[in-house]
């Protein structure tokens, strides 16, 4: 509200929408919000609408050519705009926003600016040149997880002048931390299913394998009495939105996801939090555990590990790093076609490394001694990705409180002891066990349109009374 840039690492679940959304109707004023999924994106426009607003659009790829063009024609009449940074950088979409008046510039889950960088969605890079054609709006960084560093990279990326920072804890004190040393991958399923038919549910379970989250939702919605969904990004987009819908209405009990399912979550009662797969960093797994536990009640994190589990990110993380050789045909190539698939195919690179050399070709356009400069680039970004992988693993084997693992990756002060902290510390998993009394009874659409009139005329009872 006083023009200053500012970034805010609040809780999950602590209203950091209503840090954009307040202001800009005691200013009068336009706003745009860099969102990193479509779900999320939708989430937002949905609660935001319910409320009685009409001013607020999502430009993604939900919307059909004609509402497009109409949206982008009328752009200046909204209030709130939600955006992609990959959208963000169409030249169409940059000649829509020339007509507005932004007048604060929102990144929501802005740890994705050093956390995705170059190997994965680039154009957040490219948001401090974007604010500064949009006429350098006030901005607002938003996240619930970012340490130090990272806090720094954001600074930095999106120009902020001095901000102001708001930050909060990342220690959730209702969610219980767990970790299960096991010795075979027979043994990890097994404990898994038992986890599964025990535990409170709603509940997420992580996978870094989109084919094994598929196949074991399969294997326990067979095996055990759990309705359970699997969901990635290998699934199509409506399908998506389906599971998601039917998690957040409780018509499933689990969901065994990848990342790609996490953000765009506004789900209050979710009870557990598993991780099969060692997370890629402490980031990720603070990001990932804040689903559970939005509503206060306790919950509880358990993550499932097997020696030696780091090694499957290690190997991705090689697979990732384009040869001298290929970096060297890419320069070559990069002069003479524009033709994005034709230079992957012929050079046999992946999407992602095909990616990462066309960000650093338009970033230092080939400079003397590219080839070198890039691949010292790409080795100084894996390196930073194995450590956080180091921390990780040491969070697994600590043989001191779980809790103050976290808050020490954040630089922060050593937590307060509490009562259910982690299972250094000592807790049973008796509370966190699944109520018979209170299972879910999945009701049809005509019982619970019953028992909402029932309701309804309760009330008007009472106030006749």
């Amino acid at each position: 509200m006083a023009g200053k840039d500012t970034v805010a690492m609040l809780p999950t679940g602590s209203g950091k929408s209503l840090c954009y959304q307040f202001p800009s109707y005691l200013t009068q004023s336009q706003v745009l919000i860099v969102s990193p999924l479509l779900s999320l994106m939708q989430d937002q426009v949905e609660q935001i609408k319910f409320r009685g607003e009409k001013k607020v659009i999502a430009l993604n790829s939900f919307l059909a050519f004609k509402e497009r063009k109409r949206a982008l024609k009328n752009l200046r009449y909204y209030r709130f705009i939600f955006i992609s940074p990959e959208m963000l950088n169409l030249p169409e979409m940059k000649e829509a926003l020339s007509s507005c008046r932004i007048n604060l510039f929102v990144v929501d889950e802005a740890h994705c600016i050093s956390q995705w960088g170059p190997d994965f969605r680039p154009d957040y890079l490219t948001l401090g040149k974007i604010k500064e054609d949009l006429g350098n709006p006030v901005t607002l960084a938003l996240t619930a997880t970012a340490t130090v560093k990272i806090r720094a990279d954001i600074c930095q990326i999106l120009n902020m002048d001095n901000p102001n920072e708001w930050i909060y804890s990342v220690n959730r004190p209702n969610i219980a931390l767990r970790v299960d040393q096991l010795s075979t991958f027979k043994e990890k399923v097994l404990k898994l299913k038992g986890y599964i038919e025990s535990l409170a549910s709603p509940g997420i379970v992580y996978f870094s394998s989109k084919k094994l989250a598929d196949e074991l939702a399969s294997e326990m919605n067979q095996t055990t009495s759990k309705k359970i969904s699997s969901y990635h990004a290998g699934l199509e987009q409506d399908q998506r939105i389906l599971i998601q819908q039917q998690f957040i209405t409780d018509q499933l009990d689990w969901i065994f996801a990848t990342s790609a399912f996490g953000m765009g979550v506004n789900k209050e009662n979710i009870r557990t939090v598993i991780h099969f797969h060692l997370p890629s960093s402490m980031e990720a797994f603070v990001q990932e555990i804040g689903r559970a536990g939005r509503d206060g009640n306790k919950s509880l994190s358990i993550l499932l590990y097997l020696s030696k589990d780091e090694q499957i990110t290690t190997n991705l993380l090689e697979l990732e790093r384009p040869s001298i050789r290929q970096i060297s045909e890419f320069e070559k190539m990069y002069n003479t076609s524009s033709d994005l698939k034709k230079i992957e195919e012929q050079i046999g690179l992946s999407e992602v490394q095909n990616r990462v050399l066309h960000y650093y070709a338009k970033k230092d356009s080939l400079k003397k001694n590219w080839v070198n400069h890039v691949d010292q680039q790409i080795s100084t970004r894996i390196l930073e990705k194995k450590s956080k992988m180091i921390q990780m693993t040491e969070y697994v084997t600590a043989d001191v409180c779980r809790r103050q693992k976290i808050t020490q990756c954040f630089d922060e002060d050593q937590p307060v002891p509490q009562l259910l902290c982690c299972d250094h510390c000592g807790f049973a998993l008796d509370p966190f066990k699944d109520n018979q009394e209170s299972l879910n009874t999945h009701l049809t659409w005509q019982e619970r349109l019953s028992t909402i009139f029932k309701e309804s005329e309760n009330v008007r009872s009472t106030k006749n009374t």
